[in-house]
């Protein structure tokens, strides 16, 4: 079974938001260091990181719901970020949007398996913004 983490994305609107921002960073980073690598910085280094490698992703919840989520490609110790220096989780450039999801905040990232897992969305299904009553009524009554 894969293991994926998943992250609050803080500040984000949407999802072209984070990618918006991821992009910023990416090329800042390719300016700076001649880095052509998406991090995710973190404080602690996954201990299931060699799950997480063989096929999982980060999942980002976004405004409440999970939205998208990139594939993990590895990890570096000692990446500076930001305001502090830690674990570098790699990321794929590239976000896959998921079905929304509902989600309730939490702190820092966790893992994610098994039956709690979004599937993706179809590519041509538009973003939809509905209130979270709603999108779990729709769900329950088999329309979303």
């Amino acid at each position: 079974m894969t293991l994926n983490l998943i992250k609050l994305a803080v500040g984000v609107e949407d999802v072209d938001h984070l990618q918006e921002i991821q992009t910023r960073r990416l090329k800042a980073a390719a300016l700076r260091l001649k880095e052509t690598r998406l991090f995710h910085i973190t404080r602690n280094k996954p201990r299931r990181l060699a799950e997480l490698i063989d096929g999982g992703s980060m999942y980002w919840v976004v405004k409440g719901f999970v939205r998208a989520r990139q594939c993990i490609l590895g990890a570096e110790d000692g990446i500076e970020g930001e305001t502090r220096s830690g674990c570098g989780l790699v990321l794929d450039p590239i976000l896959v949007r998921t079905q929304m999801m509902p989600w309730k905040p939490f702190q820092g990232w966790r893992y994610l398996e098994g039956e709690n897992v979004p599937i993706d969305a179809r590519p041509d299904a538009p973003e939809l913004e509905l209130p979270a009553e709603m999108v779990a009524e729709l769900r329950n009554l088999g329309l979303l």
